[in-house]
């Protein structure tokens, strides 16, 4: 019977991965990946990669997941389940690690470094922000997420949004945001195709944003006062 480590993969970068992440990435039989980990990342790991990714139309059932998982960890020493940041942030880290614990599976769970973490944005900075809170733009089966516990928060994360952003948008002005509360989103962050877009709540809510999945899309005062500042590449570039 194998072990399976439960392995957050960042948002992208590959030097953003801990150290135990790598060794294990080098050393895996096999690697059951999820659709948004980079390819930098995947080249890492020379055993079997098995892509279990989830995305609209063609998603892989997480019942068979958790078949595939159960199967890998009974036939290998120990099995590598590589999700895109943190395993327990909007990845579905928990579902597994229960199921797997309940069919006597050992689980190990190695952190990863979540993309909101990772924008050098100080979600808390003294003065602007004394908390902030990370929502999914969408339920499980597409449902909308319900934005009142959230509204008043200083700095609001919003995940899997981009789509549904527009409505977002409008129901945070709805429950009492400020039209003009600026707006930060952040196309694959870390990465070489890093992009950021600067706005506001209210051009968001007007249809004005044009932006591409997969984001980050950060609302708050932080973003006044940081959201200016370039990539990491470029920020890299200047410092050299």
């Amino acid at each position: 019977m194998g072990k399976v480590f439960l392995v957050g993969a960042g948002p992208g970068d590959p030097e953003l991965l801990t150290l135990k992440a790598y060794q294990l990435l080098r050393e895996a039989p096999v690697v059951l990946h999820d659709r948004l980990v980079d390819e930098r990342i995947l080249s890492l790991a020379p055993g079997r990669k098995v892509y279990v990714g989830k995305e609209e139309g063609e998603s892989v059932k997480q019942e068979e997941i958790h078949r595939l998982l159960l199967a890998y960890a009974r036939a290998y020493p120990f099995v590598v389940r590589l999700k895109g940041g943190d395993p327990f942030v909007f990845s579905r880290g928990g579902e597994e690690l229960l199921f797997l614990l309940a069919h006597g599976i050992p689980v190990e769970v190695v952190p990863g470094v979540t993309s909101p973490l990772a924008l050098g944005l100080p979600l808390t900075h003294r003065g602007l922000s004394p908390g902030f809170a990370v929502v999914s733009g969408v339920l499980e089966g597409g449902g909308y997420p319900d934005l009142k516990p959230f509204a008043q928060v200083p700095t609001l994360v919003v995940l899997m949004g981009v789509k549904r952003r527009t409505w977002l948008a409008k129901e945070l002005i709805r429950l009492g945001r400020r039209p003009e509360e600026p707006a930060l989103f952040v196309e694959r962050a870390t990465t070489p195709k890093e992009r950021r877009v600067r706005t506001t709540l209210g051009a968001v809510a007007e249809g004005e944003v044009q932006v591409c999945p997969p984001a980050v899309w950060v609302v708050g005062e932080v973003v006044r006062a940081f959201g200016t500042r370039g990539n990491r590449l470029e920020r890299l570039a200047a410092e050299v």
